[in-house]
């Protein structure tokens, strides 16, 4: 494609999302949105697809799982679980867990608003919480009702994902490939620091092949 520095072909790409089946739409997405963030060369291009990659389980895995049984729920969210009664009560039901565990924080409403599942995390790198909905929605000048629908498509997935790469300014990162530093922004912590790094080990790999 002419709008990155190398040739990233549909075969590259498939390659790297290790034939999932939506390759084809995951490519035609990655295309048209990762140049418009400076998300154009194969160092930046491998770092993106391998932190997405894992986040998102290989593509597969748009919306965050929220179906915890009751001892995970004391474990994940002890400050809103913070014994079995109340965790019972919230177990495998995950509109009801996010509305507890997500409510009256990062931008949401109280917990009968509903706003902690409908901005529950979605996307390739999970966007999460109406205040972080509502920055993207700024950024790509769309009401914020309209952005958990639009998440759950190829195009908007990726779009989210590429605007918390923008916003954290990943770019500088990849240039250097240090995966650490990115993990760090991504994660909060070094979760998966290993998947992280052979998926990008590989991507590089197919990118310069």
């Amino acid at each position: 494609m002419s709008d990155f520095t190398f040739d990233f072909s549909q075969e590259k790409c498939t390659a790297i999302l290790q034939n999932n089946q939506y390759s084809e739409h995951w490519y035609e997405a990655l295309c048209k949105l990762l140049p418009d963030y400076d998300i154009n060369t194969p160092e930046r291009v491998a770092a993106f697809l391998a932190q997405t990659m894992h986040e998102s389980g290989g593509y597969k895995a748009l919306v965050e799982n929220l179906n915890y049984k009751a001892e995970s729920l004391c474990k994940v969210f002890p400050k809103y679980f913070p014994n079995m009664d109340i965790a019972n009560q919230y177990a495998h039901n995950p509109e009801k867990i996010a509305n507890r565990a997500y409510g009256g924080r990062m931008g949401n409403g109280p917990e009968e608003s509903g706003d902690g599942f409908k901005y529950c995390g979605r996307g390739l790198i999970q966007l999460t919480g109406k205040q972080n909905y509502t920055m993207f929605a700024e950024s790509i000048e769309t009401p914020v009702d309209e952005v958990p629908e639009f998440l759950g498509t190829f195009e908007g997935a990726v779009q989210s994902a590429c605007w918390f790469w923008e916003t954290n300014n990943l770019n500088q990162f990849a240039d250097t490939g240090d995966i650490l530093t990115m993990t760090k922004r991504i994660n909060g912590g070094t979760l998966g620091l290993e998947d992280r790094q052979n998926h990008y080990t590989h991507a590089l790999q197919v990118l310069k092949g």
